[in-house]
């Protein structure tokens, strides 16, 4: 996969069209992080990133998640928040 700067995709933008018309994927950098990524339509995204390694499979399927069960606390979200954070 092509990594671009953002100057330079905006200075060669129909280039780098025609390059996600015929099927690559371009990452834009923006101060030396990955700010975008253009792909051709039609792709899954989270398939695209499974396959660049950024995301893996979930391990069960989502109905699985109904059979979770809440739990409750004595303590407020506040006094938890709090808790966490500690004193400074």
């Amino acid at each position: 996969m092509r990594t671009v700067t953002h100057r330079e995709m905006r200075n060669s933008s129909g280039e780098l069209l025609r390059a996600v018309a015929a099927g690559e994927s371009v990452l834009v950098t923006n101060n030396g992080r990955v700010t975008a990524v253009l792909s051709p339509p039609g792709t899954i995204p989270l398939v695209d990133l499974a396959a660049r390694g950024q995301a893996r499979p979930p391990r069960a399927p989502r109905s699985d998640l109904a059979a979770v069960r809440r739990g409750s606390s004595a303590r407020t979200t506040g006094e938890l928040i709090a808790d966490v954070r500690g004193h400074w």
